[in-house]
């Protein structure tokens, strides 16, 4: 039943309950979202981070050379490079 049907029939707590439960939809979506936001952001910036990225720049590619002993060495995420999900303040990040 949609809202304007609800409304018409001026039940308040069927009206309340449909709004319930579309917020708790909502929410549900909203933290699925957020997580994908968060490992992909987190994917972009392991795989591409010792040579640089979109954010900070690529002069690590360039100065990079022939030496490949860093290549492999993780790189520890700082909170400030999570652009996208410092963006949210319900972000797993925060």
């Amino acid at each position: 039943m949609s809202l304007r049907q609800q409304r018409g029939n001026s039940n308040p707590a069927a009206t309340l309950a449909a709004l319930v439960s579309k917020r708790s939809r909502f929410q549900d979506e909203l933290r699925n979202i957020e997580n994908q936001v968060y490992e992909l952001e987190t994917s972009y910036l392991q795989d591409i981070g010792q040579f640089g990225n979109a954010f900070k720049g690529f002069e690590g590619f360039l100065s990079s050379g022939k030496n490949t002993s860093n290549f492999k060495r993780p790189r520890k995420l700082q909170p400030e490079d999570r652009i996208f999900s410092l963006s949210s303040v319900t972000s797993p990040a925060i």
